[in-house]
């Protein structure tokens, strides 16, 4: 059995069995596959696995990408060797470069009433793109969504009477996470506007079906293009924008992690590193002593 034949058992193995996010398997399943790709004839051992990473090393992939492709192998590895298919893990030790910690782009209160305002300016045109949008926004940032979480949400999780939402994040673990008032009134103008259709996605695109990552991606990007601030102009951008706030405004660590569903609260605490920044930053600028 060829190396690319196992690995597309694997993933299907990570989509069906373990319940993997689709992103998570066509990542796994796309590296793998340039594994297999680079292999040729060789065996898949530790020689093979180091020197596909030192060639994506060599190629100026970021150590991000790197990482993945290592924990990609790790998973493959562990897989054949549990179910026989191979004596040993290959894979056992296995190292990856540390990944960069790079702070997340938050963007301020005032920019964010000003992206508030231009979206609802839009969405009072009658465009039922432009309120979804303004929908959409509303939760990645008043909610802290992923945006896999919004595009997957389905008519039945919006409870607007509790101002809630049901949310399957990653692993398909299920949370309910609360909304503010401006996110309910955009969400029913939208179920006002949403046009008629057979799916039973909360938000649909022009076709009547269920939006996609790549259309949320587009229309966020668009918005943030303009703003001043380096770092990802995305989505993610929004909920590290919600996270920070909250932590700014005095809310419990925990009470954040598990509005954003990180299983670690080492995970969450990358946001007091940035609101720490903020400080430091406003510092230098006010006191006159800095």
């Amino acid at each position: 059995m060829t190396l690319a034949v196992l690995v597309e058992a694997f993933a299907r193995h990570l989509g069906g069995e373990r319940g993997f996010s689709e992103n998570t398997v066509r990542s796994y399943r796309s590296d793998l596959l340039g594994l297999a790709e680079f292999a040729g004839n060789r065996d898949l051992d530790l020689e093979l696995l180091r020197d596909w990473l030192w060639a994506a090393s060599e190629q100026g992939l970021a150590k991000t990408t790197i990482a993945r492709r290592a924990a990609a192998a790790r998973a493959l590895g562990s897989w054949l060797a549990r179910t026989g298919q191979l004596p040993a893990d290959p894979a056992v030790r296995l190292k990856s470069p540390k990944p960069d910690q790079h702070l997340p782009r938050v963007l301020s209160r005032g920019q964010m009433d000003g992206i508030f305002a231009n979206l609802e300016a839009l969405a009072a045109t009658g465009d039922a793109m432009a309120i979804r949008n303004l929908a959409i926004v509303e939760l990645l940032y008043g909610s802290a969504l992923r945006v896999s979480e919004v595009v997957g949400l389905d008519l039945g999780a919006v409870d607007l009477d509790r101002q809630t939402v049901l949310v399957t994040g990653k692993g398909s673990k299920q949370r309910v996470v609360p909304f503010g008032v401006p996110a309910r009134r955009a969400v029913t103008a939208w179920l006002d506007a949403r046009p008629a259709s057979a799916a039973t996605a909360l938000f649909l695109n022009t076709r009547g079906s269920r939006v996609n990552t790549r259309s949320v991606y587009d229309v966020v990007a668009s918005i943030l293009i303009e703003l001043p601030g380096s770092g990802p102009a995305g989505p993610h951008a929004l909920r590290h924008t919600a996270a920070t706030h909250l932590l700014d405004g005095g809310a419990d660590l925990r009470a954040v992690q598990e509005l954003l569903g990180h299983a670690s609260l080492g995970t969450t605490q990358i946001y007091t590193h940035v609101s720490t920044e903020r400080l430091k930053q406003s510092y230098a600028l006010a006191h006159p002593r800095a």
